[in-house]
């Protein structure tokens, strides 16, 4: 069997862990072992950020393991203090629910719920953390920790010393129970393992210190990398905010474009992080992209690839085309479907016009300010520059005809090089 935790290293997918050696060992002569990251479910939806740990999980199944998605249906109504400025809103107990229903969904792109022994599970700590009793809670875990302990987290002292700033009881109790939840795992599920981001590290050392202090056992941890553009801002943040695996949210062209821009310096880097891509073909698609930069074949396989992941494969085909056809590629009638028109109303001007059919394509394009005048549509048509579903237009005087809609209802018109409308005509 292969050496999951290696494996995952020579990815980058290891940043820090707490016992290098013990934790090689670990992987090498036990059979399948358990893992969990958690997630707060603070929002109805993932985004790139959440998808190292994501697909951390993913590899250890792959490799035989078995991973657990903790859904913070209980943490999440307190928030992770960890790498925050200031106090989170409370999430009530409904919302709390909803957005772990949105999650769930997503991770099962990910991972197996149902292969036998090493499927994966998804548990809700609410579901232990609303029965312990205060009391219980300070007996049980908080008389293992000393303030001076607590204090010196780094995510505690940095709201401590600034005056602007501060940090409620409710906030600062949040490494106890995410080190409750570690100590849980491993009674219920034999779970040794707890990951997370590089914000992680002083939870995930609580949890191993709980461990060691109330069961006497040897738990492990380890931390993913914090992934930064070369501008200094966290990976997965646009000016438009962070791009959602939720297509609700960031629509699948833009999830493909996002990662179509990527950096040239961090394609690599990425392919290791986001696909499962083998190594060796990794170092040829590289080799093949630094041979012709200009043609960012690395950038569009890691778009394919994740796009895949996150939507389907069909739907990576889909968006990867309409970037072709965006950005100046030929059209041809394959094209124009009325699931494409759906991903385009997105992307390009979209106008509606109520009209009996057949009707003039100049007063079409008028109608629906893809021109400005008469004039202007009557010049593209003699110079060539007007495409309709893919065809050229020469003659100025044409007409629209009903078979020419896409779904009965959709023009897609090109104007010179870059200009598209989407056209929807209602009879």
């Amino acid at each position: 069997m292969v050496n999951a935790f290696r494996a995952l290293q020579e990815r980058g997918l290891v940043e820090w862990c707490s016992h290098p050696e013990e934790l090689d060992e670990f992987f090498e002569k036990e059979e399948m072992i358990t893992a969990y990251i958690g997630f707060d479910p603070t929002a109805d939806s993932l985004h790139v950020g959440h998808l190292i740990p994501i697909m951390t999980l993913s590899w250890l199944q792959r490799m035989g393991h078995r991973p657990i998605c903790l859904a913070g249906g209980g943490t999440g109504m307190i928030g992770d203090p960890s790498g925050k400025s200031k106090e989170r809103n409370l999430l009530s107990p409904e919302a709390v629910r909803e957005n772990i229903r949105g999650v769930r969904n997503q991770l099962e792109h990910f991972m197996n719920f149902n292969c036998g022994k090493n499927s994966a599970l998804i548990v809700n700590n609410y579901d232990w953390l609303k029965d312990i009793s205060f009391l219980d809670f300070l007996r049980e875990v908080g008389k293992f920790f000393t303030i001076n302990y607590m204090v010196n987290k780094e995510h505690v002292k940095s709201r401590l010393n600034d005056p602007e700033k501060s940090i409620s009881y409710t906030e600062f109790s949040y490494t106890l129970l995410q080190a409750y939840d570690f100590m849980h795992l491993l009674e219920k599920y034999g779970c040794k393992i707890q990951m997370g981001g590089n914000d992680q590290q002083g939870n995930i050392v609580s949890g191993i210190d709980l461990i060691r202090k109330r069961k006497g056992d040897q738990a492990y941890g380890w931390t993913n990398p914090l992934l930064l553009t070369s501008s200094g801002t966290k990976f997965g943040k646009t000016e438009g905010g962070a791009v959602w695996l939720d297509p609700k949210r960031t629509s699948p062209y833009r999830f493909y474009q996002f990662w179509i821009n990527t950096e040239d310096e961090m394609v690599e880097k990425l392919l290791k992080f986001f696909t499962f891509l083998p190594l060796e073909e990794i170092e040829e698609i590289m080799s093949k992209h630094l041979a012709a930069p200009e043609k960012r074949e690395a950038q569009k396989r890691l778009a394919w690839e994740v796009t895949s992941l996150v939507h389907s494969p069909h739907a990576a085909d889909t968006v990867a085309r309409a970037s072709e056809i965006l950005f100046g590629g030929e059209i041809t009638h394959e094209d124009m479907s009325e699931e494409m028109m759906e991903m385009l109303a997105e992307e390009v001007p979209y106008g509606t016009i109520s009209t009996a059919l057949p009707r003039s394509l100049v007063d079409v394009l008028v109608s629906v300010e893809a021109c400005k005048s008469k004039g202007e549509a009557r010049r593209l048509i003699r110079g060539g520059g007007v495409y309709v579903n893919g065809d050229r237009i020469e003659d100025e005087n044409g007409t629209i005809e009903k078979t020419l809609l896409i779904g009965g209802r959709h023009l897609f018109v090109r104007l010179g090089k870059k200009r598209f409308n989407l056209i929807e005509i209602k009879e």
